[in-house]
This record gives structure tokens, C-alpha cells and sequence, in this order.
């Protein structure tokens, strides 16, 4: 048996040998078309890009031919480089540059020498192309804007970079990619497919015809196209009203979480971005870091919602059973919570039930709201948390999930929050209680604010808002088909929804009043605080406002915020209104009056103070400190202390904690969700 074995495993070895080189040199043609690669001439075949459409089926974004130089440089022959680059219009320096750059990528494999030729710079080198051994053209697509608006929605092309090329090996040097916006959230989808033809070539370096006669190319396939939730009437609309202005609109269909309008200010024309002057374009944008043109505030900002807050106060404590529609609370011009402590209202004081609590927007009722819902359960952990959870069924203090690429979370503490700041204990309903009026540690972006106004406008409910409404030949994804319930019941709603209207008629948005349309809204302002040189400064309040309309099976559901605008009916609650009636009557709009105020108005003088170093201070402190509510606690472990500071024109919030979307204090680059 051991004389066997020797033997027999020779043969079998032998035979495993034989048939392995049968499969490779035989069956398998990869590695010899590898080792032809000399022979062998690799040429892609780009496809054009899907289109993107709006939700009326408006072509937004479109192509247009591009053709990019390519070189393999170990295929340089005999090159009158004075020639080459004079036609070309490049100095002999960036002809060396440009050379040793595609050497490093690699010798044998085409790279981009020149991209985006333009139709004189193709035309004279196409004529000439035979002299340039090593150089060829390649034909590819890029966008063509149809308008100059939606810049944040749509992102732009860019090339790969040697990161993307490592971690996706579908994409070669030269390819091009969406970044940012739709262009980077459906990118497998728009880019389709590119086709591979492999020519052969002989000992001259000729072309002689498909290799294998073409069983193994492939053929191109068009990306799809994409028509999005967008209403670019709308938007073109918003972006007109906040000319010459910084902040953000969300509007939002209730029924449906599809995004109308996505506004952020200010902005730029997407079609700079495209062409040999996309680089520059794109440096000079990124380096703005005054106005932040690429900062999307809509979905990155994030903000103390101060009074629109209320209205999440009041559906916590209606679900809670702390109140109901008739519970009154006194408001002696403030609520005084504690020895020394007192948060200040300009409502008028008085008695105030919930409908009146809320269009009068009375500080007194919501905080003694908060400190009964808290103090409901026997420890403040426990209210906090019930509380939380409440406000989290609504999407706050998280990533919403919606298909474009940049997110904040926002912020609503839990009770472990609170223990972090106060490790011995101590803290209770009273040491927090500006959460109430949505000030403390309580942050949202304007699309959370919006889609808390939709989740109202349905009583109790949302779809994760979305911005893509349809891809050619495929559904959407199902998360923007699933309905997601609050932990509110339904009931609860209607009387919130009868305070909001009448803020339109008795409250802080009379003047915004649009004939013919019911409204329900809440303004706000929040304080607005920066660090500049290293100094905590005051610059002026943001306008904030959030409504719905109609009344009746809402259609629209809106939140717009107006960094320096001061009051919410200054300049948040006129624009929300006239972007409700484009949306809804379409081509008419009766109130000229605002359209004509908020067109022309600017706000580029409170901007520049920032650079000019001229700061808000209240003119007269002592009456200044009148004004303010404080709310205070005395407690050895208070961390701050929240101030507001209303106005019988405009009872909406602000808040002294440092806003963290500020002309100074932010970066450009998103935080990824």
C-alpha cells in the first residue's frame, strides 16, 4: 500500500495540474485578455444621466456633451509638445504637470489630461488627434440646468478622487459623480451603466477591430430618469421672497411627507458648478464663510424653536391628563415658580384656558403646564422621560430619514442628560422649566419644525418627508410609504388646531391674514448669540414661523425661519403666508402688499454689522432688563439661566442660549446622517 501511494499522489496532482491550466488557457479568457493588454485597448462608452423632473413634470435638470482629453502615457510618441499645448491653450509647465500626475496614477492606464473641452477647443484638436499618440477623446455628459434654482436639492457632478476610486473599483480616473443632494442619494440610479469596448491593436499600435470580435464588450445603459416632490414654481417663489436674506423654507404635502419647497438662503446658480470653472466656482463658495451659501439651513440649522414649541407642551399635557381644554391658570404678567423664581409673559395677563393660552402664547400657562406634567410622576427622571418619549414620536431628537444626504439630529434631553449636568442630583420640573416655552436645551431644524406642522395638520400622524416622488421602472422606497403614529391620541388635536387659527385672527399673524384661505400658525423668535473672537456677542433674533393651510384638509405645511429678522411677524409670518397662497392658489396673489415688502426688503445692513463689528445692545438696559422674562433657578448646580422677551405686537420666543447656526460660529461641510 506505502509503494501506492507515492505514485498515486503524482498522478493525481498531475491530473488537478492539467486540468487547471485546461480551465485557464482553454475556458477562461480573463487572464489572457490581461496579458494582451498591450495589445488590447480598453475605450468606455458613458451614458447620459437621468433626468430630474419636478412633481408637475417640469425638466429640470438635463445633459449636455462634454468631451475630456485622456492619456496613457507610456503610449507618448514623437509629441511637438509647443503645438499640443498652444492649441490646447496650456503653458509647457502645466503640460508637465498634468503628464506626471497621470504617471503617478499609473503608466499604462488612460487617465484625464484635459477635462470639459469646449466646442472650439474639441473641434481644433480633433482635427489633429492622429499626431498625439497617447491621447484620445472621451465623450461624456454634463448636467444642463433647465433653471437656477433648487441648488441644495439637486448637489452637482464632480470627478472621483483617488479615495472614491479605491473604495467603489466601478469608477476610473476621470469618471464623474454625484455629490450632495439628489445627484449623491440616487447616484446608482441616474449614472447608469457605462458600456466596455475592447479594440485590439497591432505591433504599430493601430486599431484593428473588437477583440474576439465582441463578445465581450458591453453596451451602455442611460441612467434613469427621477421626478421629484419638488414644486419648482414654489421654490423659485421662496428663494425670490428670501433674496438678499439668510435662513431656510420647508414646506411639506401633510398626506403625503413629499417636499414642496426646500429653500435655503443664500444660494447659488447650480450651473456654476459645472465646466472647466466648476473648481474655482466651488473653492469660492466653500471659503464664503460669512453667508455659507453651501450651509443647507433648512436641514443643518439648528435652533431653540421657542414658542412654536408650545404647541408640543400642550398635546403632552392634554395626553398626560394634567390639563384639558377648560383648565385655566392666572397669569400675573409671568409664572412664579419657586422663591426668587418668576418667567415673565406679555401677554396681557389675566385667566387663560388652552385656546387663548395658545394664541396669546402665554408663558404662564404652558409653564405651569410643563411643571404638571413632570411633577405628575413621582421622580422628575420619570416625567422627563415620558415627556421625551412623547416628543420623540414626532421625529424630534433624531435623524428623520429623509433621501438627501446632510442631517442634524436637533435635541430633546432625557433625564440622563440632566444627571450628567447634575451628578448629585437636585435638579426638578422648576430647574428646567424654560423647556416649556421652547427654550433650554431644546433644539430643532427647520424641517423638523415643518413636519411637526404636518404631524398637526393630520392629527397625530406623518410620512417620513422625502423628496423623490418617482423613479422610471422601480417604486419608491417603501420607509416613505409607512405611516408613523405619535403617542398623541387624536382627540387631542383638534382644540391645539382651533388656538393656531386663531392666531391668525386675534394673535401675533393678523397682519398676515391671506383672504380666502384658513391659516393656522404660531410665530416665534429665538435670541441669537455668537462667539467672535473669542467673545460671547448679541447680534439680532431670528424670525420664526410655522403654519398650515387650510384649515380643512390641510395641503401644505410650512416652516420658515429668517436669521436677524427679529420678530416671527416682521418677516417670517408675511413670507410663510405668500408662499401659502402661490402654493395653493397657484398664479394669484391678493396680498401685493407683502409680496411687494418682503421682495424689496433686506437685511444685508444686520448682516454686515457682524463684519463691521458693530454688535446688537439693548439701548436702554434698565428697560431692556424689563422686558425680558428670566427664568431663573437658584440651585448650586444651575448650569444657565433662559431669558425671553416678548412683545404685545408679537408674543413669540427667543432664547439666550447660543444659537448654533450663526454667520460666524458654523461650518459649511454637513454632518452626514
Amino acid at each position: 500500500m506505502r509503494k501506492l501511494f507515492l505514485p498515486g499522489l503524482i498522478v493525481v496532482t498531475a491530473v488537478l495540474l492539467i486540468a487547471r491550466l485546461f480551465y485557464l488557457q482553454i475556458l477562461d479568457d480573463s487572464f489572457k485578455i490581461k496579458s494582451d493588454n498591450n495589445a488590447i485597448k480598453i475605450v468606455y462608452d458613458y451614458p447620459e444621466r437621468g433626468y430630474i423632473y419636478d412633481r408637475n413634470g417640469e425638466l429640470l435638470v438635463a445633459n449636455q456633451p462634454s468631451y475630456d482629453i485622456m492619456v496613457i502615457p507610456k503610449d507618448i510618441k514623437n509629441l511637438d509638445t509647443l503645438e499640443f499645448c498652444t492649441i490646447l491653450n496650456i503653458t509647457k509647465e502645466d503640460f508637465i504637470k498634468k503628464i506626471e500626475k497621470a504617471k503617478i496614477y499609473s503608466p499604462r492606464l488612460p487617465s484625464v489630461f484635459l477635462p470639459q473641452l469646449n466646442k472650439m477647443e474639441y473641434a481644433a484638436f480633433q482635427e489633429k488627434i492622429r499626431k498625439y499618440e497617447g491621447f484620445y477623446i472621451q465623450k461624456r455628459s454634463l448636467r444642463d440646468y433647465q433653471v437656477n434654482v433648487g441648488a441644495n436639492v439637486f448637489g452637482y457632478i464632480t470627478q472621483v478622487n483617488d479615495a472614491i476610486i479605491k473604495k467603489h473599483p466601478y469608477y476610473k480616473s476621470g469618471d464623474l459623480i454625484g455629490m450632495q443632494g439628489v445627484e449623491q442619494t440616487y447616484e446608482e440610479i441616474l449614472r447608469g451603466i457605462k458600456g466596455v469596448k475592447y479594440r485590439q491593436r497591432d505591433r504599430f499600435n493601430k486599431d484593428i477591430g473588437p477583440y474576439k470580435e465582441g463578445i465581450y464588450d458591453t453596451i451602455a445603459v442611460q441612467g434613469k430618469d427621477i421626478t421629484l416632490t419638488l414644486d419648482v414654481e414654489l421654490q423659485k417663489y421662496g428663494e425670490a421672497l428670501m433674496k438678499n436674506k439668510r435662513g431656510g423654507i420647508v414646506a411639506i404635502e401633510p398626506r403625503t411627507g413629499e417636499i414642496l419647497a426646500l429653500v435655503t438662503a443664500p444660494s447659488y446658480d447650480p450651473a456654476i458648478l459645472v465646466g472647466r470653472e466648476r473648481s474655482k466656482n466651488y473653492t469660492a463658495l466653500y471659503n464664503d464663510s460669512i453667508s455659507m451659501p453651501l450651509f443647507d439651513r433648512g436641514l443643518l440649522a439648528e435652533y431653540p424653536p421657542g414658542s412654536p414649541f408650545k404647541i408640543l407642551t400642550a398635546l403632552v399635557g392634554l395626553q398626560e391628563g394634567v390639563i384639558d381644554e377648560k383648565t385655566q391658570f392666572v397669569c400675573n404678567h409671568g409664572f412664579s415658580y419657586g422663591r426668587g423664581s418668576f418667567m415673565r409673559c406679555h401677554c396681557g395677563g389675566g385667566v387663560r384656558d388652552l385656546h387663548v393660552g395658545i394664541y396669546k402664547s402665554c408663558n404662564a400657562y404652558f409653564g405651569n403646564v410643563y411643571k404638571r406634567t413632570i411633577d405628575k410622576f413621582q421622580k422628575p427622571r420619570y416625567g422627563v422621560n415620558a415627556w421625551s418619549g412623547h416628543l420623540k414620536s414626532f421625529g424630534l431628537g433624531n435623524f428623520m430619514g429623509y433621501d438627501l444626504p446632510p442631517g442634524r439630529k436637533g435635541h430633546i434631553p432625557t433625564s440622563n442628560y440632566y444627571d450628567r449636568w447634575y451628578p448629585n442630583g437636585g435638579w426638578r420640573s422648576t430647574t428646567i422649566i424654560s423647556n416649556s416655552i421652547g427654550q433650554g436645551e431644546v433644539l430643532m431644524t427647520p424641517i423638523q419644525l415643518a413636519n411637526m406642522m404636518a404631524t398637526v395638520a393630520n392629527e397625530g400622524y406623518y410620512y417620513t418627508p422625502h423628496i423623490i416622488k418617482k423613479i422610471k421602472g422601480q417604486p419608491i422606497d417603501k420607509k416613505f410609504r409607512t405611516k408613523h403614529i405619535t403617542t398623541i391620541d387624536k382627540q387631542y388635536f383638534k382644540p391645539i388646531i382651533n388656538g393656531l387659527f386663531d392666531v391668525y385672527n386675534l394673535g401675533t399673524a393678523y397682519g398676515s391674514r391671506v383672504e380666502g384661505i384658513e391659516i393656522c400658525g404660531k410665530t416665534g423668535t429665538a435670541e441669537n448669540f455668537t462667539k467672535i473672537n473669542g467673545k460671547r456677542v448679541q447680534l439680532q433674533d431670528h424670525s420664526v414661523f410655522v403654519a398650515f393651510a387650510p384649515r380643512i384638509n390641510p395641503k401644505i405645511a410650512i416652516a420658515v425661519l429668517v436669521e436677524n429678522g427679529h420678530y416671527g411677524a416682521t418677516w417670517a409670518a408675511p413670507i410663510t403666508s405668500l408662499m401659502i397662497e402661490k402654493y395653493i392658489k397657484k398664479d394669484t396673489i391678493t396680498r401685493v402688499d407683502l409680496e411687494r415688502r418682503m421682495m424689496e426688503g433686506s437685511l444685508q445692513a444686520e448682516y454686515d454689522k457682524v463684519v463691521n463689528g458693530f454688535y446688537f445692545e439693548p439701548k436702554d438696559k434698565k428697560k431692556d432688563s424689563k422686558e425680558k422674562t428670566e427664568v431663573t433657578e437658584k440651585n448650586k448646580g444651575d448650569k444657565k439661566t433662559g431669558t425671553q422677551k416678548e412683545d404685545k405686537k408679537d408674543d413669540s420666543q427667543k432664547n439666550n442660549a447660543n444659537i448654533k447656526v450663526t454667520a460666524t460660529d458654523n461650518k459649511q461641510k454637513p454632518k452626514n446622517k
